[in-house]
């Protein structure tokens, strides 16, 4: 899978403590079939055994799908895996340093919530950008909000992809209708849905109205 190409317009994050009566694995699967278009799996708590085993199981889940494995954090873990890529945060291994560790190929994610964060995140070798928190999130109570006029601010300044983050769901996401970025980034209005296809499939559609 070329980075280049990757369609970041529905890019789901793990956290399993969301899910009701599924597995992790499960609840994958129908995010799958519904059309996310990216994966990032993250497990703050995890050990670092449970996490390569799941993380090897959603790769070969996404693999068949054909959508790309993004590892949050862990880069020991993608390479052990052969993950597309990692996402880091402000207090994560450097983008630039991550970039050495697993080489050109692979995709590069970083969180930013200024513009001096995201020029320098590109300058470092970032793919694509993980703007937010748009709106308060109960998936991280820690999270800073960003303003639209930051928004507007980080999209004139950096070429690469943008995808937002942060209290995005089915009522939120049509606020940004009309920014140029590339995706939305979503948990709970995914995994903490009974039925996460359909979920995921009406999330999609609406996306799809103003991100082609």
């Amino acid at each position: 899978m070329l980075k280049n190409d990757i369609d970041y317009r529905l890019y789901l994050v793990t956290d399993q403590s969301l899910l009701k009566s599924h597995t992790l694995q499960e609840a994958v699967k129908q995010a799958l079939d519904g059309e996310i278009t990216v994966l990032q799996l993250r497990e703050k708590a995890a050990s670092s055994r449970d996490f390569f085993e799941e993380a090897h199981r959603l790769k070969e889940l996404t693999d068949h799908y054909g959508v790309p494995l993004i590892i949050n954090d862990r880069v020991d873990i993608a390479l052990a895996c052969d993950a597309d890529g990692v996402h880091v945060g402000q207090t994560d291994l450097p983008v630039a340093v991550v970039r050495k560790m697993i080489g050109p190929e692979k995709i590069i994610g970083a969180s930013v919530q200024t513009v001096e964060q995201a020029i320098l995140a590109e300058e470092a070798g970032a793919d694509y950008l993980g703007v937010g928190a748009m709106f308060p999130t109960s998936t991280k109570s820690d999270a800073i909000e960003v303003t639209k006029t930051e928004l507007k601010n980080i999209l004139q300044h950096v070429s690469i992809p943008v995808v937002l983050i942060g209290g995005l769901n089915e009522r939120t996401i049509a606020a940004f209708k009309d920014f140029p970025i590339q995706g939305f980034a979503v948990v709970s209005a995914i995994l903490a849905k009974q039925e996460i296809k359909k979920a995921t499939q009406e999330l999609f559609t609406q996306i799809n109205k103003f991100i082609k």
